[in-house]
């Protein structure tokens, strides 16, 4: 199975002044998050407005990241989404754009058991020959994709990964004990990266990442290198701009993060909208109080 790395970055879809997808902008951001630290790219999922974007701008957005990424870093596509047949049909289109694998999410809203969520799982890895990470954010899908139905589908050949953001410890706990030392485990929470390597876990699909990546990278480093007093205090330290990332809901603050540093993205398309003075607030002090390794233009 290809190395995807420890510090992948749940990439925002920069959009224009008329809300149209800025690809020019995407790439610029891609490579800059790369420059600051991170392994690969998580595109079009959660934090890049999944739900907003028309099949086409998808296809389109993942193949123009790969392009200008190429071997610098890998590049994950969601496909995933509520409907099995829909989400095999974009799935065998993004493969042609050569990304390097799928993000796969649980489907939501329509509140599937645990086998339907299996065959699901399954119906999609099986139409594709590239490696396929799932995605359990139970707050967003309403329903909770389990340790034992992770153990089951970890035995398919080409589901390598979950991105858990449950936050529930005792299940990741589980999935890490269940599954073969293969199977990783990434922290889907930027606030639950260190316990989640504490209990085994391999790394993050983060958002702020896009902000300070080499130092989310240094504390993956820090702990895997035996260092985890270090790991534990860089954590502490960055948590204030973590939890700001998530005053509104995501990715509202990080697009306004991103553009108060000077790094245009465009405002969310609705029914997102941009940050409240709530969140404004918690975001812009944060940020006078940490180091921002992404370089801005």
């Amino acid at each position: 199975m290809k190395h995807f790395g420890r510090l992948l970055t749940a990439m925002v879809t920069p959009f224009d002044e008329e809300g149209k997808v800025d690809y020019e902008q995407a790439k610029k951001l891609a490579l800059a998050l790369l420059d600051s630290g991170s392994d690969g790219l998580v595109v079009t999922a959660t934090t890049g407005e999944s739900p907003t974007l028309f099949p086409e701008e998808r296809i389109r957005l993942n193949a123009e990241v790969k392009a200008v990424v190429g071997d610098r870093g890998v590049v994950i596509a969601n496909t995933g989404n509520n409907d099995t047949l829909d989400s095999i049909e974009l799935t065998r289109e993004v493969e042609k754009t050569g990304v390097d694998g799928f993000l796969l999410v649980v489907p939501y809203y329509n509140k599937p058991p645990q086998e339907g969520l299996y065959q699901h799982f399954k119906a999609i890895a099986e139409c594709t020959s590239l490696p396929c990470m799932l995605y359990n954010v139970p707050s967003r899908t309403v329903v909770n994709l389990s340790a034992e139905t992770v153990i089951r589908l970890s035995k398919i050949e080409n589901i390598f990964a979950i991105k858990e953001a449950s936050s529930n410890m005792g299940q990741i706990a589980r999935i890490i004990e269940g599954t073969n030392d293969d199977f990783l485990v990434y922290s889907g929470n930027d606030s639950d990266l260190f316990p989640i390597l504490a209990l085994g876990g391999y790394g993050v699909v983060g958002v702020a990442t896009h902000i300070v990546g080499k130092q989310m990278k240094q504390m993956i480093t820090d702990y895997i290198e035996s260092r985890p007093q270090d790991a534990a205090a860089l954590h502490r330290r960055l948590l204030p701009l973590m939890d700001s990332l998530f005053v509104n809901s995501n990715p509202i603050p990080v697009k306004f993060a991103l553009n108060h540093l000077g790094f245009y993205v465009g405002k969310p398309r609705l029914p997102l909208i941009e940050a409240d003075e709530v969140a404004k607030k918690a975001v812009i002090d944060a940020l006078r109080n940490c180091t921002v390794d992404l370089p801005i233009p």
